[in-house]
């Protein structure tokens, strides 16, 4: 009995934080520069007399869903615009209505909640928006219905404006849209990507959130998203730490930015490359050459004289000047994706998986490059490491 009443009372105390210190000052910055600018607007559009209500109370609340948590649901576009509009028309229409302030103001309540279910546009605040609504003051019903228009609707498209700026300025993306279907693959057809057929699907989760009943304060793409990274951290400390450089291949053929097209299509060949790293006088990759882009700009968009053309493409122009590329770094990709030696492999399955990425080239401390990892070298590293029941196995296959 004792335990069950201080397991009870331990509930009461709240969980740590997850997030760190900048995090924390970036919320906080942004309240301050999204409530002020907002009230320093209203206060310009806006009448000057004792009575006029410029600035409302809950738009402190919208503050910390839109600068604090803006991933979740409840801060969108749609919920603040929506919620905010739909609870302040419903407010000062229970304000007329009913003569009553507590039975109004409970049904101010009650029905913006009904209608924010209704138009999925649920916003905590937006409550406080109602409740204003009915018990405001003689200033704010003598507003009557110019309530919701200003100062509830100028108040929310601001703070809005504001937190659109200052989330995607300081590298959070807002609105954070979720994603209701899971994403194709590659080859854009029905089947779920690579990584998605195995483990828990789109559909499970979509099961487990309607038995839930519940709303949460997170999308349904984020929930995803943790609960995906969660299996691969299960899966990092169940079959080891193993990284890049534990199965990556050192002895890596590379080009430089000046090497002849005719030169590297023969390295390629010779060495039964799919792809070559392209690399500057200190090693540093600059990008990556693949057979794709060698056809790509040797025209060979059919069967027809593909011998003849691409031999066309490889031969060197006698001439100064040419049109046509004569060096691998005129036809490379410049938008290339590396991994660093300490990465562990299994970031890598999503890439290589869903992207099609077929090598990855691997760079050490100083971004040179150290070696390439290819799809194959993956299969062989995955299939012996649950062959050898996940520890050491691994490093059979760097050996």
């Amino acid at each position: 009995m004792r335990d069950s009443i201080l397991q009870w009372l331990r509930s009461f105390i709240p969980q740590k934080t997850a997030v760190d210190r900048f995090e924390r000052m970036r919320a906080s910055v942004g309240a301050l520069f999204g409530i002020l600018l907002t009230g320093l607007l209203s206060y310009a559009i806006l009448p000057h007399d004792a009575a006029a209500v410029w600035l409302i109370a809950p738009m402190g609340a919208s503050a910390v869903l839109l600068f604090a948590v803006p991933s979740s649901p409840l801060a969108q576009p749609w919920s603040i615009i929506g919620g905010n509009l739909i609870a302040a028309l419903v407010g000062v229409s229970c304000a007329k209505l009913v003569a009553e302030p507590a039975l109004a103001a409970a049904l101010a309540i009650a029905l913006a909640i009904a209608c924010m279910f209704a138009l999925s546009c649920i916003h905590p605040p937006s409550g406080a928006v109602a409740l204003t609504a009915v018990l405001g003051g003689p200033a704010v019903h003598a507003m009557g219905y110019r309530f919701v228009l200003v100062p509830v609707l100028l108040n929310s498209f601001l703070l809005l404006a504001m937190a659109l700026f200052f989330n995607n300025a300081t590298r959070r993306r807002y609105p954070h849209a979720q994603q209701s279907e899971h994403r194709n693959n590659m080859h854009q057809t029905h089947d779920a990507a690579p990584s998605a057929r195995l483990g828990f699907t789109h559909d499970d989760l979509d099961a487990v959130l309607r038995r839930y009943n519940q709303v949460l304060d997170i999308s349904r793409d984020d929930l995803e998203g943790i609960l995906q990274q969660t299996e691969m951290e299960a899966y990092r400390r169940r079959f080891g730490e193993t990284v890049c450089a534990d199965i990556m291949s050192g002895d890596v053929v590379a080009v430089e930015f000046a090497t002849e097209l005719a030169e590297a299509w023969r390295q390629m060949r010779e060495h039964r490359l799919q792809a070559l790293p392209v690399i500057d006088r200190a090693r540093r990759v600059i990008g990556i050459v693949t057979k794709t882009d060698f056809l790509h700009h040797a025209g060979t968009h059919d069967d027809e004289r593909l011998s003849d053309k691409l031999r066309s493409f490889l031969r060197r122009t006698p001439h100064t000047h040419s049109i046509k590329p004569e060096v691998v770094g005129q036809i490379m990709s410049k938008a290339v994706k590396t991994a660093s030696v300490h990465l562990p492999i299994v970031q890598l399955v999503p890439l290589m998986a869903d992207d099609g990425i077929h090598q990855i080239p691997v760079i050490d401390d100083e971004r040179r490059l150290a070696g390439m990892v290819t799809q194959s070298d993956m299969v062989a590293a995955l299939y012996v490491n649950n062959l050898n029941g996940g520890r050491g196995g691994l490093r059979a296959v760097a050996s």
